[in-house]
Protein backbone atom coordinates (compact mmCIF):
# COMPACT_ATOMS: atom_id res chain seq x y z
CA UNK A 1 0.00 0.00 0.00
CA UNK A 2 1.38 3.40 -0.99
CA UNK A 3 1.59 6.13 1.62
CA UNK A 4 1.98 9.72 0.45
CA UNK A 5 3.79 12.19 2.69
CA UNK A 6 1.47 15.20 2.69
CA UNK A 7 -1.52 14.59 0.40
CA UNK A 8 -4.17 17.31 0.35
CA UNK A 9 -7.79 16.65 1.23
CA UNK A 10 -10.35 19.03 -0.27
CA UNK A 11 -13.96 19.38 0.80
CA UNK A 12 -16.43 20.10 -1.98
CA UNK A 13 -20.10 20.41 -1.19
CA UNK A 14 -19.58 18.52 2.04
CA UNK A 15 -17.65 15.66 0.40
CA UNK A 16 -13.98 15.00 1.14
CA UNK A 17 -11.66 13.98 -1.66
CA UNK A 18 -7.95 13.22 -1.56
CA UNK A 19 -5.47 12.10 1.08
CA UNK A 20 -4.13 8.61 1.57
CA UNK A 21 -6.31 5.67 0.47
CA UNK A 22 -7.70 4.99 3.96
CA UNK A 23 -8.47 8.66 4.74
CA UNK A 24 -11.15 9.38 2.13
CA UNK A 25 -13.28 7.10 -0.01
CA UNK A 26 -12.79 7.04 -3.78
CA UNK A 27 -15.08 9.48 -5.57
CA UNK A 28 -16.88 7.97 -8.58
CA UNK A 29 -18.13 10.28 -11.30
CA UNK A 30 -20.63 9.15 -13.92
CA UNK A 31 -21.45 11.14 -17.05
CA UNK A 32 -25.00 12.03 -18.07
CA UNK A 33 -26.52 13.76 -21.14
CA UNK A 34 -23.35 13.07 -23.13
CA UNK A 35 -23.49 12.90 -26.92
CA UNK A 36 -25.43 9.80 -27.90
CA UNK A 37 -26.92 9.21 -24.46
CA UNK A 38 -30.18 7.38 -25.05
CA UNK A 39 -32.12 9.49 -22.54
CA UNK A 40 -31.51 12.68 -24.55
CA UNK A 41 -34.30 13.51 -27.01
CA UNK A 42 -32.96 16.83 -28.37
CA UNK A 43 -29.37 17.70 -27.48
CA UNK A 44 -29.66 21.31 -28.66
CA UNK A 45 -32.87 22.16 -26.82
CA UNK A 46 -31.98 20.10 -23.79
CA UNK A 47 -35.00 17.81 -23.99
CA UNK A 48 -34.62 14.48 -22.20
CA UNK A 49 -36.50 11.71 -20.47
CA UNK A 50 -36.67 13.07 -16.93
CA UNK A 51 -37.89 9.81 -15.41
CA UNK A 52 -34.99 7.82 -16.84
CA UNK A 53 -32.47 10.51 -15.90
CA UNK A 54 -33.69 10.63 -12.31
CA UNK A 55 -33.62 6.84 -12.10
CA UNK A 56 -29.98 6.72 -13.21
CA UNK A 57 -29.04 9.30 -10.60
CA UNK A 58 -30.95 7.51 -7.86
CA UNK A 59 -29.30 4.18 -8.70
CA UNK A 60 -25.88 5.80 -8.33
CA UNK A 61 -26.93 7.42 -5.05
CA UNK A 62 -28.23 4.12 -3.68
CA UNK A 63 -24.92 2.47 -4.50
CA UNK A 64 -23.14 5.41 -2.89
CA UNK A 65 -25.21 5.04 0.28
CA UNK A 66 -24.52 1.30 0.49
CA UNK A 67 -20.78 1.51 -0.16
CA UNK A 68 -19.87 4.89 1.31
CA UNK A 69 -18.24 5.85 -2.00
CA UNK A 70 -19.26 9.39 -2.98
CA UNK A 71 -21.01 9.55 -6.36
CA UNK A 72 -20.90 12.71 -8.48
CA UNK A 73 -22.52 13.41 -11.85
CA UNK A 74 -20.64 14.89 -14.81
CA UNK A 75 -23.28 16.97 -16.60
CA UNK A 76 -22.47 17.28 -20.31
CA UNK A 77 -24.20 19.84 -22.51
CA UNK A 78 -24.19 20.35 -26.29
CA UNK A 79 -25.68 23.87 -26.19
CA UNK A 80 -26.05 26.75 -23.75
CA UNK A 81 -29.79 26.14 -23.45
CA UNK A 82 -29.31 22.43 -22.87
CA UNK A 83 -26.61 22.74 -20.22
CA UNK A 84 -28.62 25.27 -18.24
CA UNK A 85 -31.65 22.97 -18.28
CA UNK A 86 -29.53 20.02 -17.23
CA UNK A 87 -27.95 21.95 -14.35
CA UNK A 88 -31.36 23.09 -13.17
CA UNK A 89 -32.60 19.49 -13.25
CA UNK A 90 -29.56 17.93 -11.56
CA UNK A 91 -29.53 20.48 -8.75
CA UNK A 92 -33.20 19.72 -8.06
CA UNK A 93 -32.88 15.92 -7.82
CA UNK A 94 -29.60 15.58 -5.91
CA UNK A 95 -27.86 17.56 -3.20
CA UNK A 96 -24.45 16.16 -4.13
CA UNK A 97 -21.67 18.08 -5.92
CA UNK A 98 -21.69 17.80 -9.71
CA UNK A 99 -19.52 18.72 -12.69
CA UNK A 100 -20.39 21.00 -15.61
CA UNK A 101 -18.90 19.86 -18.86
CA UNK A 102 -18.93 20.64 -22.56
CA UNK A 103 -16.53 20.44 -25.48
CA UNK A 104 -17.19 24.13 -26.22
CA UNK A 105 -15.99 26.81 -23.76
CA UNK A 106 -18.80 29.27 -24.55
CA UNK A 107 -21.38 26.71 -23.42
CA UNK A 108 -19.61 26.25 -20.11
CA UNK A 109 -19.17 30.00 -19.65
CA UNK A 110 -22.92 30.46 -20.01
CA UNK A 111 -23.46 27.72 -17.42
CA UNK A 112 -21.02 29.45 -15.05
CA UNK A 113 -23.14 32.58 -15.12
CA UNK A 114 -26.25 30.54 -14.35
CA UNK A 115 -24.50 28.70 -11.50
CA UNK A 116 -23.61 32.04 -9.93
CA UNK A 117 -27.13 33.41 -10.41
CA UNK A 118 -28.76 30.52 -8.54
CA UNK A 119 -26.07 30.10 -5.87
CA UNK A 120 -24.69 26.67 -6.79
CA UNK A 121 -21.01 27.62 -6.95
CA UNK A 122 -20.00 25.64 -3.83
CA UNK A 123 -21.47 22.43 -5.31
CA UNK A 124 -20.05 22.74 -8.82
CA UNK A 125 -16.79 21.38 -10.20
CA UNK A 126 -15.66 22.86 -13.53
CA UNK A 127 -14.63 20.28 -16.14
CA UNK A 128 -12.03 21.16 -17.19
CA UNK A 129 -8.99 23.46 -17.21
CA UNK A 130 -6.18 22.58 -19.60
CA UNK A 131 -2.83 24.25 -20.31
CA UNK A 132 -4.47 25.85 -23.38
CA UNK A 133 -7.47 27.34 -21.53
CA UNK A 134 -8.47 30.79 -22.81
CA UNK A 135 -8.52 33.96 -20.71
CA UNK A 136 -12.28 34.40 -21.10
CA UNK A 137 -12.84 31.05 -19.38
CA UNK A 138 -10.56 32.00 -16.52
CA UNK A 139 -12.34 35.33 -16.09
CA UNK A 140 -15.75 33.65 -16.08
CA UNK A 141 -14.53 31.12 -13.52
CA UNK A 142 -13.21 33.86 -11.25
CA UNK A 143 -16.52 35.73 -11.46
CA UNK A 144 -18.53 32.56 -10.77
CA UNK A 145 -16.99 31.97 -7.35
CA UNK A 146 -16.38 28.28 -8.13
CA UNK A 147 -13.43 26.92 -6.15
CA UNK A 148 -13.05 23.40 -7.63
CA UNK A 149 -12.09 22.27 -11.12
CA UNK A 150 -10.84 19.24 -12.96
CA UNK A 151 -7.37 20.03 -14.30
CA UNK A 152 -6.72 17.95 -17.41
CA UNK A 153 -3.04 17.30 -17.98
CA UNK A 154 -3.47 17.07 -21.74
CA UNK A 155 -0.35 16.27 -23.73
CA UNK A 156 0.38 15.00 -27.22
CA UNK A 157 3.06 12.79 -25.67
CA UNK A 158 0.50 10.29 -24.39
CA UNK A 159 3.07 7.73 -23.18
CA UNK A 160 4.95 10.18 -20.95
CA UNK A 161 4.17 10.70 -17.28
CA UNK A 162 6.70 13.55 -17.20
CA UNK A 163 4.79 15.42 -19.92
CA UNK A 164 1.64 15.21 -17.78
CA UNK A 165 3.41 16.69 -14.78
CA UNK A 166 4.75 19.49 -16.97
CA UNK A 167 1.23 20.13 -18.32
CA UNK A 168 -0.04 20.52 -14.75
CA UNK A 169 2.74 22.97 -13.91
CA UNK A 170 1.74 25.11 -16.89
CA UNK A 171 -1.74 25.49 -15.42
CA UNK A 172 -0.62 26.85 -12.03
CA UNK A 173 -0.79 30.57 -12.98
CA UNK A 174 -4.13 29.94 -14.70
CA UNK A 175 -5.61 28.31 -11.60
CA UNK A 176 -4.65 31.35 -9.57
CA UNK A 177 -6.21 33.69 -12.13
CA UNK A 178 -9.43 31.64 -12.10
CA UNK A 179 -9.63 31.48 -8.30
CA UNK A 180 -9.43 27.69 -8.28
CA UNK A 181 -8.20 26.57 -4.88
CA UNK A 182 -9.33 22.94 -5.13
CA UNK A 183 -7.78 21.39 -8.26
CA UNK A 184 -8.61 17.75 -9.02
CA UNK A 185 -6.01 16.49 -11.46
CA UNK A 186 -7.12 14.29 -14.36
CA UNK A 187 -3.96 12.63 -15.63
CA UNK A 188 -5.37 12.11 -19.12
CA UNK A 189 -6.10 8.68 -20.50
CA UNK A 190 -6.65 8.43 -24.25
CA UNK A 191 -6.10 4.74 -24.98
CA UNK A 192 -4.91 1.53 -23.36
CA UNK A 193 -1.15 2.20 -23.83
CA UNK A 194 -1.55 5.55 -22.05
CA UNK A 195 -3.02 4.01 -18.86
CA UNK A 196 0.32 3.28 -17.11
CA UNK A 197 1.67 6.77 -17.84
CA UNK A 198 -1.51 8.33 -16.42
CA UNK A 199 -1.23 6.26 -13.23
CA UNK A 200 2.48 7.04 -12.82
CA UNK A 201 1.81 10.75 -13.34
CA UNK A 202 -0.89 10.62 -10.67
CA UNK A 203 1.54 9.09 -8.18
CA UNK A 204 4.18 11.70 -9.00
CA UNK A 205 1.71 14.58 -8.73
CA UNK A 206 0.32 13.40 -5.38
CA UNK A 207 3.87 12.98 -4.11
CA UNK A 208 5.11 16.33 -5.42
CA UNK A 209 2.09 18.61 -5.03
CA UNK A 210 -0.40 16.69 -2.92
CA UNK A 211 -3.37 17.26 -5.22
CA UNK A 212 -6.12 14.63 -5.52
CA UNK A 213 -5.66 12.73 -8.78
CA UNK A 214 -7.64 10.42 -11.02
CA UNK A 215 -8.63 10.05 -14.66
CA UNK A 216 -11.28 9.18 -17.18
CA UNK A 217 -9.73 5.75 -17.61
CA UNK A 218 -12.83 4.43 -19.39
CA UNK A 219 -11.53 6.32 -22.47
CA UNK A 220 -9.00 3.54 -22.88
CA UNK A 221 -11.75 1.03 -23.57
CA UNK A 222 -14.06 3.40 -25.46
CA UNK A 223 -11.25 4.00 -27.96
CA UNK A 224 -10.37 0.30 -28.31
CA UNK A 225 -12.50 -0.50 -31.33
CA UNK A 226 -11.16 -4.00 -31.88
CA UNK A 227 -11.92 -5.38 -28.40
CA UNK A 228 -15.58 -6.18 -29.06
CA UNK A 229 -14.78 -7.88 -32.36
CA UNK A 230 -12.04 -9.92 -30.72
CA UNK A 231 -13.72 -11.01 -27.48
CA UNK A 232 -17.39 -10.04 -27.73
CA UNK A 233 -19.63 -7.30 -26.33
CA UNK A 234 -19.41 -8.41 -22.69
CA UNK A 235 -15.61 -8.13 -22.77
CA UNK A 236 -15.92 -4.33 -22.82
CA UNK A 237 -17.70 -4.36 -19.44
CA UNK A 238 -14.92 -6.30 -17.75
CA UNK A 239 -12.23 -4.24 -19.42
CA UNK A 240 -13.90 -1.02 -18.18
CA UNK A 241 -13.75 -2.34 -14.61
CA UNK A 242 -10.03 -3.06 -14.90
CA UNK A 243 -9.25 0.30 -16.51
CA UNK A 244 -11.21 2.24 -13.89
CA UNK A 245 -9.78 0.39 -10.89
CA UNK A 246 -6.12 0.35 -11.94
CA UNK A 247 -5.52 3.89 -10.66
CA UNK A 248 -7.33 3.15 -7.40
CA UNK A 249 -4.99 0.24 -6.70
CA UNK A 250 -2.15 2.77 -6.74
CA UNK A 251 -3.78 5.15 -4.26
CA UNK A 252 -5.40 7.72 -6.55
CA UNK A 253 -8.58 9.49 -5.54
CA UNK A 254 -11.32 9.69 -8.16
CA UNK A 255 -12.58 8.00 -11.30
CA UNK A 256 -14.48 9.57 -14.17
CA UNK A 257 -15.89 6.14 -14.90
CA UNK A 258 -17.86 6.94 -18.06
CA UNK A 259 -21.62 6.64 -18.63
CA UNK A 260 -23.63 6.79 -15.41
CA UNK A 261 -25.43 3.72 -16.78
CA UNK A 262 -22.32 1.73 -15.71
CA UNK A 263 -22.60 2.57 -12.01
CA UNK A 264 -23.65 -1.00 -11.13
CA UNK A 265 -20.41 -2.28 -12.68
CA UNK A 266 -17.99 0.20 -11.19
CA UNK A 267 -19.18 0.77 -7.63
CA UNK A 268 -18.79 -2.86 -6.45
CA UNK A 269 -15.32 -3.11 -7.98
CA UNK A 270 -14.03 0.09 -6.40
CA UNK A 271 -15.75 -0.73 -3.10
CA UNK A 272 -13.78 -3.98 -2.98
CA UNK A 273 -10.49 -2.11 -3.29
CA UNK A 274 -11.50 0.54 -0.75
CA UNK A 275 -12.51 -2.13 1.75
CA UNK A 276 -9.23 -4.00 1.28
CA UNK A 277 -7.13 -0.84 1.66
CA UNK A 278 -8.97 0.43 4.72
CA UNK A 279 -8.59 -2.94 6.43
CA UNK A 280 -4.93 -3.36 5.50
CA UNK A 281 -4.10 0.19 6.65
CA UNK A 282 -4.34 -1.03 10.25
CA UNK A 283 -1.15 -3.04 9.73
CA UNK A 284 0.84 0.14 8.98
CA UNK A 285 2.68 -1.86 6.33
CA UNK A 286 3.07 1.05 3.95
CA UNK A 287 5.37 1.81 1.04
CA UNK A 288 6.39 5.40 1.77
CA UNK A 289 6.81 7.52 -1.35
Amino acid sequence: MLKFENPKIFEIGGVKIGGNPWESRTVLIGSIFYKGHKIVEDEKKGLFNREMAEKLIKVQEELSDKTGLPGFVDVVGMSEEALRKYVEFISSVTDKPFLIDSAMPDIKISALRYVREVGLEKRVIYNSITPEVKDRELTALKESGIEAAIVLTYTTNVLSSKARVEALQKTFPKLETAGITKPLVDTFVMDVPSLPAAVKAGIEIKKGFGFPCGSGAHNAIASWKGLRNLLGKDAEKYAVIVANTLQIAFGLDFVLYGPIDDSKLVFPAVYTLNTAYRSFSRTKDFIQI
